[in-house]
């Protein structure tokens, strides 16, 4: 069940390269992140991110390909009626 909406997918050259690299396709981090499952990210960005479900503010997920390569994916917030705009798949280093 998606807890969220993603808005417009899109994704950075690098990110795209690094999960088909690892065989994986982005829709499974993104199955991941929309039913709330925030990967590698430590505690207080969990909190943070249960908190944006209600509030619509932004969401952030981190999570490692089967190459042990990171990757981020944000859902930015639109306005605080929970809307949300799009949804990026890219690098850390990206940000």
């Amino acid at each position: 069940m998606n807890k969220f909406d993603l808005g417009q997918i899109v994704a950075t050259p690098a990110a795209l390269e690094a999960i088909q690299d690892a065989g994986q396709s982005p829709d499974f981090f993104l199955d991941k992140h929309v039913q709330g499952d925030w990967g590698e990210v430590d505690d207080e960005d969990k909190a943070a991110n249960d908190q944006a479900i209600i509030d619509g503010s932004r969401l952030l997920s981190a999570y490692r390909t089967l190459r042990n390569v990171r990757i981020w994916i944000i859902t930015e917030a639109e306005n605080e009626g929970g809307k949300r705009s799009s949804t990026t798949i890219l690098m850390p280093s990206e940000y």
